[in-house]
């Protein structure tokens, strides 16, 4: 029986009944069942977070330490979205937005836009924490949001969101279809290569120590550590032409990361980015990772008209 199943599964990462069921509906964007959640599944919560602590104190960057104790997470348990969203919302305005699963590219930076971040409810499973090829709800709460009670790091997201619509605006313009589709091609694996770069796997100078901000090594035991102590880690201050022409790839410990200075300075490379884009200079960007699906062209050139 379905209803059996779904409860037994709880929410665990690619054996959730619920989501299968909200994807064949059709549904994007969906609300957290929370009683779905099964004594695995906080389990799998409490040991990630456990063993996540030590390592945030040593890496993790202060604005993040601050941000863990304004969302006042429960170590114990799967947050519930609400609770996380009341404590968020007072702050920046943002909130996270439970979805069943890949968000196509505009429609994710147009949540930003916004101030919502799209999450996943799901949850790795208890015997495998370390590394999961796609995002669970460890990685977007405990990673990703803790940053976004930051104003001056929720003003760079917005303005990340805003910088798609300028895409948008930019291929809008062009008639040509083959071009067109190049061009937004292009811009797409430029704008994701940033973002990777900086929101998933940024390092930040601090005082004379360079501290994590990245996402993607915030939720990550093993690589936040080696991302600032392995010695054959390249790591430069950023460059914008470097992180958009730079491929990379998601299933081994990054080799290449990029400091900033600030999240002023991150500011100013959005802003720098977008100002690119309109001079045509993220048109022809090097091929390579990431690859740019159907679903992120379409969901472009659905706002293009």
């Amino acid at each position: 029986m379905p209803g059996i199943e779904s409860v037994s599964a709880g929410l665990t990462t690619s054996e959730a009944h619920f989501i299968e069921e909200a994807r064949g509906h059709g549904e994007l964007y969906i609300h957290q069942p929370y009683d779905l959640y099964s004594e695995a599944n906080h389990e799998a919560w409490r040991n990630l977070y456990g063993r996540m602590v030590p390592r945030w104190e040593r890496y993790a960057n202060p604005q993040f330490l601050r941000g863990i104790g304004s969302l006042c997470l429960d170590p114990y348990r799967v947050p519930r979205l609400d609770d996380v969203n009341r404590f968020l919302n007072a702050l920046t305005g943002f909130r996270a937005k439970p979805v069943s699963g890949y968000v196509p590219a505009f429609l994710f930076f147009d949540c930003l836009r916004n101030r919502e971040f799209p999450t996943t409810i799901t949850i790795r499973r208890a015997d495998r924490l370390d590394y999961l090829p796609e995002p669970d709800i460890f990685h977007d709460i405990a990673g990703h949001v803790p940053m976004h009670t930051d104003r001056n790091f929720a003003e760079t997201l917005v303005r990340f969101g805003e910088s798609a619509h300028t895409a948008a605006d930019l291929v809008a313009g062009i008639r040509d279809h083959d071009t067109k589709i190049h061009t937004l091609t292009s811009i797409i694996r430029a704008m994701a290569r940033f973002f990777w770069f900086t929101v998933e796997f940024g390092l930040m100078r601090s005082g004379d120590e360079l501290k994590v901000y990245g996402s993607g090594l915030l939720s990550s035991y093993g690589e936040i550590a080696h991302a600032i102590d392995a010695p054959e880690v390249q790591r430069y201050p950023i460059r914008l032409e470097w992180a958009i022409n730079q491929a990379f790839e998601i299933d081994h410990f990054q080799p290449l990361l990029f400091i900033v200075d600030s999240f002023d300075h991150l500011f100013d490379l959005v802003g720098e980015m977008e100002r690119w884009m309109k001079a045509g200079k993220l048109s022809n960007v090097a091929p390579g990772e990431p690859a740019v699906n159907e679903h992120d062209l379409e969901s472009f050139l659905a706002k293009t008209g």
